[in-house]
């Protein structure tokens, strides 16, 4: 009988390059296949013009001569609001106006600045472990050698954290749960009927009441389009921008390029409501179409209009429709914002960092403060979420899905 084990290669070293377009040949659709976010997607990052934000790299592991896995790496400055808890904030800001420095932590990451997952991409056959440990010496040494005392392995799913959790024990990592994604599941027959037949009778109702009042209240046409000219892009671009300073969590800030960039590549499409009453776009969804789904991966909506017009929910439906009507397999719609996306049917999906820091007091700090976080101290939509339902908190049963349903 074949041996259908995994191989573990001997002589295992790590290539760190420093483009995208330097990866072997075939290594990319082989290690980031049709659904996920692949060359296309790095390639646009790395030649937006972020490099003021992150320094991107590609570590290409090897088996004597044989590429066998691909892990995206990026380099960043990141606030201290975002790294320490909110009870340490005050002091920081205060000693980071003597000290500057101490207002970011410069930190090499295992993952994609704007991916919702992290993937470390391996080829079939090939053992994990292994390639996950001699990855994880690679990515320590090169942190040490850029300045950055603290290594993150990025917004892993559940099925990940076997192999993680082995590795952690020996790179010393810790692990600290982060921001959930979110994904709807969509019906294979049924429609928008079928949808809504599955949520929850009481947010059915508001959901229905909510598009009902903003259809009263205003006329938009909806269109789905590829590759927008200069003139849909400036207005698309302004849309995303108040989108991103109304945010109360920023990681990344992306720049007109960027979009320029995405809107040429063949999985994007702009999901667009326009007001009918001349015509002007007042939101839109960068999406995604990766391999039978949807990834919900930017929106702009113009909030200087009425509230009782509820932009977000008619983005929604008018995206959900356009979904359903192609048959996709489900909508991933990312982190935050997550009261409007429970409302509308998205289960929550655990995801989880592991970390280093190179101090060794530090790390044991950071180590003790991430056993207190989780989703009820990083959101408060998820605090009042996991008040009414404590079984879906991380660790708890959770459905085949592998997210916990909003009803």
């Amino acid at each position: 009988m074949p041996d259908d084990s995994p191989m573990t290669p001997p002589d295992l070293s790590v290539d760190l390059l420093e483009s995208c377009a330097d990866v072997p040949a075939g290594l990319w659709p082989a290690c980031f296949p049709a659904h996920l976010e692949g060359e296309w997607w790095y390639r646009c990052l790395e030649t937006s013009g972020l490099d003021d934000q992150f320094r991107f790299f590609y570590a290409v592991v090897r088996s004597g001569d044989r590429p066998v896995a691909l892990a995206p790496l990026f380099l960043m400055n990141v606030p201290i609001d975002l790294v320490l808890p909110e009870g340490l904030l005050p002091l920081f800001r205060l000693l980071g106006r003597v000290a500057p420095g101490l207002r970011y932590q410069r930190t090499l990451f295992v993952g994609s600045p704007c991916a919702d997952e992290g993937t470390v991409g391996v080829l079939p056959g090939v053992a994990r472990r292994p390639v996950l440990e001699r990855l994880a010496d690679a990515v320590t040494a090169k942190a040490g050698a850029v300045g950055a005392p603290m290594v993150v392995w990025k917004d892993f799913r559940d099925s990940d954290l076997p192999d993680l959790d082995w590795l952690a024990v020996r790179a010393g990592l810790f692990p600290m749960a982060s921001f959930p994604g979110t994904e709807a599941p969509l019906p294979a027959t049924g429609g928008r009927q079928a949808y809504f037949a599955a949520m929850k009778g009481s947010r059915r109702q508001q959901l229905r009441k909510k598009l009902r009042r903003s259809h009263e209240a205003v006329a938009l046409d909806v269109s789905v389009e590829r590759h927008p000219p200069p003139a849909v892009m400036d207005e698309i671009f302004g849309l995303f921008w108040q989108t991103y300073e109304k945010a109360t969590t920023k990681f990344e800030r992306l720049n007109r390029r960027t979009f320029d960039l995405l809107a040429a590549e063949p999985v994007s499409r702009f999901v667009i409501l326009r007001e009918q009453d001349g015509g002007a776009i007042i939101a839109f969804m960068l999406c995604f179409v990766l391999d039978g789904r949807m990834i919900n991966k930017f929106i702009g909506i113009d909030y200087h209009r009425p509230r009782d017009w509820m932009l977000y929910f008619r983005l929604w439906e008018a995206a959900l429709d356009w979904a359903l009507a192609e048959g996709f397999s489900s909508i991933q719609s990312g982190q935050t914002g997550y009261a409007p996306k429970i409302e509308m049917g998205h289960s929550l999906v655990p995801l989880t960092n592991y970390c280093r820091h190179a101090n060794p007091l530090i790390h044991w700090i950071y180590a003790r403060v991430a056993r207190t976080i989780g989703w009820a101290t990083l959101d408060p939509d998820l605090a009042r979420f996991l008040a009414a339902h404590p079984e879906c908190a991380p660790g708890a049963i959770v459905p085949p899905s592998g997210g916990c349903p909003a009803d």
